[in-house]
Order: structure tokens, then sequence, then C-alpha cells
């Protein structure tokens, strides 16, 4: 049996490192062990140590590369933790949420949520990272199916059927529209940098200049100045220069070139999430100085939204990207506090 085909295969212990941490032979676990019932909120992190393990997920034939921090290795039979699954952006990959910046505090929100008491997930998309290679764009629709594939290793993994999601950017779209296509999956949403018809976004202006490239190229150039523009364009100074060059270093590992499917989504094909068809509750959040998530289009998504259960927040001091901006943490403290909102005991 291949690697591949055994998402068990490899596993690893570590204290608080990021994902480019040496990963080892570890635990074995049988599917649907853990007991399926979801606990209203994550229990407050103990002292063990941050564990982590490897998976792949299989999209047809394509390899999805998953990954996942929690707090002590699992052990069959123990009490469910909520599952909070992040989703990465068009521009980087799930490294952005596990970034090691040595000498400069935590930058891991797997880290954190792992702490808080979640059990944390992530996945590189079709062409990004360490997921398959093919000749496709990588678009919204095409990370629906991914999430689709990851969904059904959550499933086996953990015994639990419900999920909170977390996106950033594309990567909230992303999210988004897999809600509409499986509501019964959703727990909680968090959308960060979120885009509904990308009206009054100036960076989406300035890029929907080269939406003809988009259309005809399946790839695009990423090299390090461009991660570098992720935190400058909107407000220099809101992100920490050591914290982008670490998520440059994490990235460029993988090349210079990424998919265009998200850019040409954004430019060309908005709205690809309706807030009608989002059927759980949803936090949005947005950085002050955003330049792609505009406050009136990010309002009008949040009016239409049918659940009762939404917050709409906005961060001072942060820009498009929460999960390297210097306050992090303020990112973090919202999104805890939706994601353990007690059930409402009267509708």
């Amino acid at each position: 049996m291949t690697e591949l085909e055994n998402p068990l295969a490899r596993r690893t212990v570590i204290k608080g490192a990021g994902l480019g941490a040496g990963l080892g032979a570890g635990l074995g676990l049988m599917a649907g062990t853990l007991a399926p019932v979801l606990p209203a909120r994550a229990e407050t992190a103990d002292h063990s140590e941050i564990w982590s393990g490897e998976y792949w997920a299989k999209k047809g034939d394509i390899p999805l590369w998953m990954y996942r921090k929690r707090l002590g290795a699992p052990k069959a039979g123990e009490q469910a933790r909520p599952i909070v699954f992040f989703v990465h952006g068009s521009s980087v990959t799930s490294r952005v949420f596990d970034l090691h910046v040595p000498g400069k505090g935590e930058y891991s929100v797997m880290n954190e949520f792992a702490r808080y008491g979640f059990d944390c997930w992530t996945m590189d998309h079709e062409n990004y990272g360490k997921s398959g290679r093919t000749s496709g764009n990588a678009d919204i629709a095409s990370g629906v199916e991914d999430l689709k594939a990851a969904v059904e290793v959550l499933a086996r993994e953990t015994g639990q059927q419900k999920y909170h999601f977390v996106g950033e950017s594309s990567g909230a779209l992303r999210a988004g529209a897999y809600a509409m296509a499986a509501p019964e999956r959703i727990n909680r949403l968090v959308f960060a940098a979120f885009t509904y018809k990308g009206e009054g976004s100036p960076t989406l202006k300035k890029r929907a200049e080269q939406v003809e490239y988009y259309r005809s190229h399946n790839m695009r150039k990423r090299d390090r100045d461009m991660i570098r523009s992720i935190a400058t364009r909107d407000k220099p100074g809101t992100s920490d220069p050591a914290a982008v060059e670490a998520l440059a270093d994490a990235e460029m590992q993988f090349g210079d070139q990424i998919p265009t499917g998200t850019y040409l989504d954004m430019t060309a094909n908005l709205p690809v999430v309706h807030p009608e068809k989002v059927l759980a509750p949803v936090l949005m959040v947005r950085g002050e100085y955003d330049g792609i998530a505009a406050v009136p289009d990010i309002e009008e998504f949040f009016n239409k939204l049918p659940n009762g259960d939404r917050q709409f927040v906005i961060l001072p001091g942060t820009a498009h990207s929460l999960a390297i901006a210097i306050n992090r943490q303020l990112f973090w403290h919202v999104a805890r506090a939706f994601l353990d909102m007690p059930a409402p005991m009267a509708t």
C-alpha cells in the first residue's frame, strides 16, 4: 500500500513548531473510534504537547495534503473536540495558518486554537503546496470539491459530521461556497477578508486589468515581492516584516507559480457565494484597512444572511491578511468567542 492510499501513514509529535518541522512516524487510529457528540464549547487547554499529523485526501486521482494539530495524540473513546478547519486564500498555502516567526511570539493560529481545545485541520488546495498538480486553475468551484474530499477524512478520523470553517480572503469564498453545497456539514463559519460582489475594492479594480491573462493562463507568478505586497499594499506597518519574510520563506519552497482561478473568480465572476444559501451562523471579520473587503460590500452580504446568529466585526490596525497581522490576537479573540458561543436556549 502506498502512502497516498494510506492517509494514516505519517504522524508526528511536536512542541508548537510550524508546518516546516520534520515529520515522523507515529500513532495509528482506527476510523470512527472517537465519540461523535460535539461539545458546545472547546474545553480549556491542558498541559499536553501539541500533536500534529499529516493526512491525504483524494479528489478523484488528485492527492490533497491535509494537516492536523491538537493537544495530545488522538485516543480511542475520548470525548470529541470541536473541529475547526482553516481554508487558505489565493496567493499562499496552508502554511499561513501555522507560521513560525523566531523571536516574534506565536503566529500559528493552529497552535493557538489547539491550546483553546479545538481539533485544528487545514489543507493545501489543488495546485498549491504539497497537493497534486494538474492543468486546472484551482478556482472556487475546484476548492469546493477539495473540501468535499477533505471532509471525508474528517468524518473517518473523528467520527464527527459537522465542523467549523475559518476562511481568509478567497479561502472564505471557498468555505462559503462549500457551505452552500453541504449545509449539513457546517457548524459555524468565520469569513475573514470576505468579498461579496467586489464593489468598492481598489485592489480588485486594479487586478481586473489583468482579467484576460487570468482567462488564458491557469498559473501566475507569485514571487517574494508579491508575498511582501500582501502585507504592504493596504497599510504598511500592520504586519511585522519578519513575519512576512517567514511566510515568504515557507511559500517559496513550492516555487514562484500559483493558480489564477480565484483571481479570475474575484475579478470576473462575483458573487460566487449567495448569502441566502448560507444557512449556518456566520462571523464576518474585516481589517480596518482592507483594500479588498469594502465595508458596504460586506454589509450587503451580512444583511441578507438568513440565520439570526451572525456577527460583523472590524478589527483596528489590521489590513487584508489577519493571519499575519501584528494585531492577529484580536482575530483569534473574536473567532474563538464566536466558535465557543453556547447554543441558544430560546429561538
